[in-house]
C-alpha cells in the first residue's frame, strides 16, 4: 500500500500481487467498451500490466518475494531502518488562515 513516490523505504510484492489503480476487469471494460471479447482482453491486460514484474523492472518495487519469506524480510528491514534519521528541509511558511 506504499510506493517509492510516497517515500516508502522498502517495497516488496508477492508473485501474485497486482500493481494497479483498479482491477483488470474494470479497466478492460472502460478501455474496450462495447467489445465482445472482454474475457480475452482481461487476460491480456493481467499478463501485461497487473503483475509485479513490470513494476519491479521499472523500479517501483524493490523485489518480488516468495510469501513464505515475508516475515524474515520485514524483520531484517525493520532492524536496518531502526537507526534511520529523517532530515526534511526547514519549514519556510505556515498555512495562512482562510
Amino acid at each position: 500500500m506504499s510506493s517509492k513516490h510516497l517515500r516508502g523505504d522498502v517495497n516488496y510484492a508477492w508473485p501474485t500481487g497486482e500493481i494497479a489503480v483498479m482491477g483488470a476487469k474494470g479497466a478492460v471494460e472502460i478501455i474496450f467498451r462495447g467489445s465482445k471479447s472482454v474475457e480475452a482482453e482481461v487476460k491480456k491486460y493481467e499478463d501485461r500490466f497487473a503483475n509485479p514484474l513490470l513494476a519491479a523492472q521499472r523500479g517501483f518495487v524493490d523485489d518480488v518475494i516468495i510469501p513464505s519469506t515475508t516475515r524474515r524480510r520485514l524483520c531484517e528491514d525493520l532492524e536496518f531502518l531502526q537507526s534511520k534519521k529523517i532530515s526534511n528541509p526547514a519549514k519556510k511558511h505556515g498555512n495562512i488562515p482562510l
